[in-house]
């Protein structure tokens, strides 16, 4: 009846799976009664734990009042508080709030915003982007067309439009370096080439700052994000941040560029924006951007592009009660320790012989599983070694969901020192279980 999304039915309707019926702070309850921690943050989206007190009461309060009207030619209070909060903390230099639904959809603004400006502002022969190999920035057309991860885009490469790619920082299979540092600096200097080649057909870099969630957990070393925005200046070509996963507090800052004081021309958000409670996202832009688009009605320079729920009522009231939460509960203050509760708990399995690598920024890990330690061969695909690991964890109390080979580690940034110490023995204790 139901088609579940990155799911093979086949294998997965021969197993027995958990009907989530309610969820608390940091653990889901399936229908039987069973708790189990919400150790991916049910997709990465409930940052704040499940139930929070201030989000209900934001959406209670607006279904009272409106659950929607559009936003073409409309506007409503809730979008309009939340955009001038939103822009009280995003990077300085952001002007400019766009609504959307998704994260997919949020980065298909931000790609069009790019062209379209500079298309109608003397430069149209800047219609490309320059994408990291291993990026992940979504499922619709564009913004599959600027990711890197095969497995996702190889059935649908005929709809996609081409890229510039420059490689990622994934040290640990880094061909021409050894180090995190020294895998950046040649990253840098690729992506510098590509734009010294092609800066008259190039119109934006799109990058995940400091992680590259869905490709692996690829972190990148400090300064990269920076240098990255810094080439961009160099050449003049916008710089697009892509802060679906990164924002609101992942990374122990409210936003992922904050650790380096990365200013962009475009910023993407959504997940942890409504705290998982309702759908939203947004595309924030520089006042330069808007100006780009303004004219005479004949000149035909408006953006054209809209969703039937923009600027929705009820999911920005949402967005308010999780930024409400994140001032009245202090958030961000306990994260450094939590942190380190999830470096310390996950530091048993740095030695195991299938654990390649474990890589952490902020509260989310990415521990990637091989079959031979030494010449980092990882384990065949049909043996699905990352699935059977976390089917060991469900068993233990613990929702996970890996990619591929690469098992995620994201609690909640609400989980307590106890609740992360719990997940993560869970974890160590599953790897022990599957591979010995």
């Amino acid at each position: 009846m139901l088609w579940h999304p990155f799911t093979q039915h086949t294998t997965w309707e021969e197993e027995s799976f958990p009907v989530i019926d309610g969820a608390e702070g940091s653990w889901l309850v399936d229908v039987d009664g069973r708790r189990y921690l919400d150790g991916g943050s049910s997709m990465w989206c409930c940052s704040l734990g499940h139930g929070n007190p201030w989000v209900r009461r934001a959406i209670k309060r607006q279904v009272d009042k409106l659950e929607h009207a559009t936003f073409l030619g409309l506007t409503n209070p809730p979008a309009i508080e939340l955009a001038e909060r939103l822009l009280a903390l995003v990077p300085p230099g952001l002007s400019r709030v766009f609504y959307s639904d998704n994260g997919s959809t949020a980065v298909e603004i931000a790609l069009k915003m790019a062209l379209q400006y500079w298309g109608q502002n003397g430069r149209p022969s800047r219609a490309k982007f320059v994408a990291l190999t291993q990026a992940y920035h979504g499922d619709t057309t564009g913004a599959m067309s600027v990711g890197g991860v095969d497995l996702f885009l190889e059935r649908y490469r005929p709809l996609l439009f081409p890229v510039f790619q420059a490689p990622a920082t994934y040290s640990y299979r880094c061909a021409k370096a050894s180090t995190l540092e020294e895998c950046g600096k040649h990253c840098l200097a690729e992506l510098d080439e590509i734009l010294s080649i092609h800066v008259d057909e190039v119109c934006g870099v799109i990058l995940e700052p400091l992680v590259q969630g869905a490709g692996g957990m690829i972190v990148q070393p400090p300064g990269f994000a920076k240098a990255v925005e810094n080439l961009c200046r160099k050449h003049d070509v916008f710089l697009v941040v892509d802060e679906v996963m990164t924002g609101f507090g992942r990374t122990g800052r409210m936003f992922a560029c904050e650790h380096e004081d990365v200013r962009p021309d475009l910023m993407v958000i959504s997940k942890g924006v409504t705290g998982g409670f309702l759908p939203l996202a947004a595309t924030l832009a520089t006042e330069r951007i808007f100006k780009g688009f303004l004219g005479e009605f004949k000149d035909r320079k408006a953006l054209y592009h809209g969703h039937t729920y923009t600027g929705n009522p009820l999911g920005c009231a949402a967005a308010l009660g999780v930024l409400e939460s994140f001032k009245k509960d202090r958030v961000l203050e306990p994260l450094p320790a939590k942190i380190e509760v999830l470096r310390k708990g996950l530091m048993p399995l740095v030695d195991h012989p299938n654990v390649g690598e474990i890589r952490q920024r902020g509260l989310l890990a990415g521990i990637e599983i091989v079959k031979d330690r030494a010449t980092k061969e990882s384990f065949p695909v049909e043996e699905r070694t990352g699935h059977r690991i976390i089917l060991e964890a469900r068993k233990r109390g613990a929702i996970l969901r890996p990619l591929a080979d690469v098992l995620v580690v994201m609690p909640p940034l609400t989980s307590t020192r106890d609740e992360i110490r719990r997940l993560t023995g869970i974890v160590a204790k599953s790897v022990h279980a599957v591979l010995g």
